[in-house]
C-alpha cells in the first residue's frame, strides 16, 4: 500500500489530469480549442503563415510546416508554444513534433 501524502486523500477531480495523462488520453476540448482556433494568436502571424497544427496525439502537438527552415523555427519555439497552450485541466501537451508538408 502506498503511503498517503501529508494532505491525505485527494478528491477525484484533483487526480483526473494525472490519471488521464498516464492513460494517454486526448487533451481536453478546451486545449483543442485553444490550439486550433487561436493558433495565429499563439505563435504570431509570421510563424502561422508557414506552420499550422495538424493534430494532437497524446501529449504531442503535431505541426506541419511548408519548409524545413520553418520546422527549425517551430522546434526552437516549442517550449514557448507549449507554455502558451498550457491549460489547468486535462493532460498537458509535452512536446512538439514537426512534419514538412510542402504544397
Amino acid at each position: 500500500m502506498r503511503a498517503r501524502g501529508p494532505d491525505g486523500p485527494r478528491p477525484l477531480g484533483a487526480s483526473m489530469p494525472r490519471l488521464l495523462r498516464r492513460l494517454g488520453a486526448p487533451p481536453s476540448p478546451t486545449t483543442m480549442e485553444s490550439v486550433f482556433s487561436r493558433w495565429d494568436e499563439l505563435v504570431g502571424a509570421e510563424l502561422s503563415a508557414h506552420a499550422r497544427p495538424v493534430r494532437i496525439d497524446g501529449g504531442t502537438l503535431v505541426v506541419a510546416v511548408d519548409h524545413p527552415a520553418w520546422g527549425t523555427r517551430v522546434r526552437m519555439e516549442a517550449r514557448r508554444i507549449l507554455a502558451q497552450v498550457a491549460m489547468p485541466e486535462g493532460p498537458p501537451l509535452q512536446r512538439v513534433e514537426v512534419v514538412v508538408a510542402r504544397a
